[in-house]
């Protein structure tokens, strides 16, 4: 390991890291490909998969996504790109929990179902999903219903929970869990040609607020279906929540609630603090 350092800044080509010496580091020092990405950006030296980041994300910044961790609760519609995002963006460890199997009726929005998935576990799929695109990130993958028995142990240790959830009551638990752990979490839900997105802090009612009314069962996206479209702006605008929180950076949406509607093409932001 002594030497590793020194073959990173040697191999480096203005400050950028090639991946195929990526590949030669974990040959030659027995490392992981996770430890050669930290060290290089310790170093202030950017793995060069990262390239287009960094006029919006600095070397450090890019460290810190590294070093971070974030829950992603459900698998499907917006937590397939949900998932994909951050491991392409760079989070360093990431925390899967679904229960489920890819059904057919996935076929049509969920970024990791195929055809050859069909009855395989969500979580499965995504673990190799982002092995291929990005194997210097860490993804645990848990095949489990949360709850608020086990919702503590899931979220130890991350630093933000997202919600790509499609039950309304699961939502809720996880939102109390979230501020049990003193994490801040980023709530999305789609349906149809709509959607909205939310953070809540620790401490904050957010969600109790979206869903003061609700009774019992699932949302509107049981009637109005979810098309390709809405669960990967909706997951995208989730994930850039993410970074701003991780990085300590931009306004946050908390106390705020962003409409999306697609069909008419407008958005617009509800205050939910009278």
């Amino acid at each position: 390991m002594d030497s590793l350092p020194i073959f990173i800044r040697e191999q480096a080509e203005g400050q950028l890291l090639p991946w195929k010496r990526q590949i030669e580091a974990t040959e030659r020092f027995g490392v992981t490909l996770a430890q050669v990405e930290e060290v290089a950006l310790e170093r202030s030296i950017l793995p060069a998969r990262y390239q287009r980041n960094r006029n919006a994300i600095s070397v450090s910044d890019q460290l810190t996504l590294f070093r971070s961790c974030v829950a992603v609760i459900g698998c499907g519609g917006l937590g397939g790109y949900i998932v994909e995002e951050l491991a392409r963006l760079g989070v360093g460890r990431i925390v899967v929990v679904d229960p489920d199997v890819f059904e057919e009726h996935n076929l049509n929005r969920q970024l990791f179902s195929t055809p050859a998935n069909l009855g395989s576990a969500k979580v499965e799929a995504a673990a190799k999903r982002i092995n291929d695109i990005n194997p210097a990130v860490t993804l645990v993958p848990v095949q489990a219903a949360f709850s608020p028995e086990n919702g503590a142990e899931l979220l130890a240790g991350c630093n933000v929970a997202v919600d790509a959830l499609d039950s309304i009551q699961v939502r809720l638990e996880l939102a109390e869990v979230s501020t049990a752990v003193n994490i801040p979490l980023v709530h999305g839900a789609i349906a149809g040609w709509f959607g909205h997105v939310a953070t809540q802090f620790p401490g904050d009612d957010t969600l109790q607020t979206i869903y003061h009314s609700w009774k019992a069962g699932k949302g509107v996206e049981q009637s109005l279906g979810n098309p390709s479209f809405t669960p990967a702006l909706v997951a995208s605008l989730e994930v850039a929540e993410v970074c701003k929180l991780l990085l300590g950076q931009g306004t946050p949406l908390q106390g705020r609630q962003l409409m999306i509607d697609l069909f008419s093409m407008e958005m617009h932001v509800i205050n939910l603090i009278k």
